[in-house]
């Protein structure tokens, strides 16, 4: 069994990135693009399946800016990124797990994405940062399911 420390150390890790994580639905939710691009690393990126590829916090920053999100955000929407499961590794993570996003259409919500999600993160001196999250519609194609697979 690994000393208490490192024990210790592993679960403020995990907390930590399970934080970084939930805070992108309410970031993204609120329109706060500078929130969202916070969480990642300045030379992370963001690729979603038949949206967008976003690298750097500017690029990121115009994903929730633009106007697909801005449109979403009028029509009332909700992200909802549920509990991942988290492998580190030192300095380096990856946290994999599910994604919804719900959408207004005036009479009630529907599901408008429910996608596949992997975070690779990293420790520095400002804390864990995502270097990279791939996010794909879980349509039935083997590279969205890759993403969930360890």
């Amino acid at each position: 069994m690994p000393p208490l420390e490192a024990r210790l150390q592993a679960l403020e890790d995990r907390e930590a990135i399970r934080d970084l994580i939930a805070r992108y639905g309410p970031l993204a939710d609120s329109g706060d693009a500078d929130g969202v691009a916070g969480l990642w690393a300045k030379d992370g990126s963001y690729a979603v399946q038949g949206f967008a590829d976003a690298a750097g916090r500017d690029a990121i920053a115009g994903l929730i800016s633009g106007p697909v999100h801005q449109q979403l955000l009028a029509d009332g929407c909700a992200h909802l990124l549920g509990p991942v499961a988290i492998e580190l590794s030192g300095d380096a993570a990856t946290a994999r797990g599910h994604s919804v996003v719900l959408r207004w259409t005036g009479q009630a919500f529907e599901v408008h994405r429910v996608s596949a999600n992997r975070w690779q993160l990293t420790r520095g001196s400002h804390g864990w940062q995502v270097t990279l999250r791939e996010n794909a519609l879980l349509q039935g194609d083997a590279a969205a399911r890759a993403l969930l697979a360890r």
